[in-house]
């Protein structure tokens, strides 16, 4: 309501002022006629003064009258036909004061419109982060995603192409627990355009694989089921990017769909955060650098950064063991020998530095139990109860490392 009040006070003072200066009209000054009427009669003062002292003869000072007279009379005509012209229509002048008070109030209006968002409310930081994760989790799902899409044009292909398309989607129906036949269909189906049919087989692909899977490949399935979208970021591809970052953090075209996912959301400044790492990461030729150097831009001016190009590759990637990750064991160990307050502070340093980068980008398995141990000689329990519970969803398909992540709990005393 605030808002509303300063530009409607701003849009009336403005209006006033231009309506003034169109009622009044524009002085123009005396013209010139008013100047001659000045000197002649002082022509005719000095014709006086000089008849009285002698100076003239009555026959020249009566010819020196009828002279100045007469371009009295001329002059006088000029100044009244200069006044008739330079006069301005007052009820025009209002009619237009009005015109242009309207198109004012209706032009900052349409502009706002246009630029602005009306009925949106003052929010602060806290308000929009807690915006931003109730847009998150009332999001469209998957197949609502897929259902609103645009439909694509279908490629040109050969008439035997799809025939051996279609042999290979029965192939791969009748032999459901074939990796390789789903591997198949999933390159084909996406040659043809047909992403959600793509992702599917991808999905039957991992399944089957058993959680014998890298990171490509749940990096894979999450771009196409965005690709199959038209470009949104699902629930379900979220959850294929978060699998991808946990196997490999690095994966630059599953960090690239994560800062998407964050930018739409309503988080550009994650979203910036994590573009930023990964172009500096690159290398200069991945498809995803272009894509991020093309949007970057925009992010850092809706997270309020002031931008300055990043070069991609300029930053190595850091090694992609624990150094550098977070708190290890030694460092860990290493801090029982610090007083009390020393090896809080150092220890609580490391964790919140991990706990940031797992809650955005996700991490290896050996990153998540470390945190749960360190979080345990921080002696906050109940955060290592909650950080164990969410590894718990997160790695629900991966056995092996969640096996990793219960040892470390079982150390830590969480586990029931």
């Amino acid at each position: 309501m605030t808002f509303w009040i300063v530009i409607s006070l701003i849009t009336l003072a403005t209006a006033a002022l231009l309506s003034l200066v169109l009622i009044r009209g524009r002085d123009p000054g005396g013209p010139a006629a008013a100047y001659d009427l000045d000197v002649y009669r002082q022509q005719l003062r000095e014709v006086e003064k000089d008849l009285a002292r002698g100076v003239l003869q009555p026959a020249d000072a009566e010819r020196i009258r009828t002279e100045v007279s007469r371009r009295i009379l001329a002059a006088d005509a000029q100044l009244q036909a200069a006044s008739d012209g330079n006069a301005q229509p007052k009820g025009a002048s209002r009619v237009m004061a009005a015109l242009v008070s309207l198109a004012l109030a209706g032009g900052v209006y349409g502009l706002y419109s246009q630029l602005g968002a009306p009925g949106y409310a003052d929010m602060g930081l806290e308000l929009r982060i807690a915006a931003a994760a109730e847009r998150a989790a009332s999001r469209p799902s998957q197949s609502e995603a897929e259902a609103e899409a645009p439909q694509r044009p279908a490629p040109e292909v050969e008439p035997g192409y799809l025939e051996l398309v279609e042999q290979l989607r029965s192939t791969a129906a009748n032999r459901a627990n074939d990796a390789q036949g789903q591997a198949l269909l999933v390159q084909h189906e996406g040659n043809l355009g047909n992403f959600s049919a793509a992702a599917e087989a991808k999905a039957n692909f991992i399944r089957i694989m058993s959680g014998d899977v890298e990171a490509r490949d749940f990096g894979e399935l999450a771009e196409l089921q965005i690709m199959a979208t038209g470009g949104y970021v699902s629930p379900e591809a979220e959850e294929a990017l978060r699998m991808a970052l946990t196997l490999d953090r690095f994966d630059g075209g599953a960090r690239y769909y994560w800062g998407l996912m964050m930018a739409q959301i309503g988080r550009p400044d994650i979203a910036y955060e994590v573009w930023s790492g990964t172009l500096a990461m690159g290398p200069a030729e991945a498809p995803w650098v272009t894509a991020i150097t093309a949007q970057i831009e925009e992010i850092a001016f809706r997270a309020g950064v002031d931008y300055t190009p990043i070069e991609p590759g300029s930053a190595p990637i850091p090694g992609r063991g624990p150094a550098g990750s977070g708190p290890s064991d030694a460092d860990i160990a290493a801090a029982q020998d610090m007083s009390a307050e020393d090896r809080a502070a150092m220890i609580r340093g490391m964790v919140e530095g991990l706990s940031d980068r797992l809650a955005t980008t996700g991490g290896s398995p050996q990153e998540w139990a470390q945190l749960i141990g360190a979080l345990s000689v921080l002696q906050e329990t109940e955060r290592a109860r909650a950080i164990y519970a969410e590894a718990q969803k997160v790695f629900a398909d991966t056995p092996d490392a969640l096996a990793a992540i219960t040892a470390a709990a079982q150390r830590a005393g969480i586990t029931e």
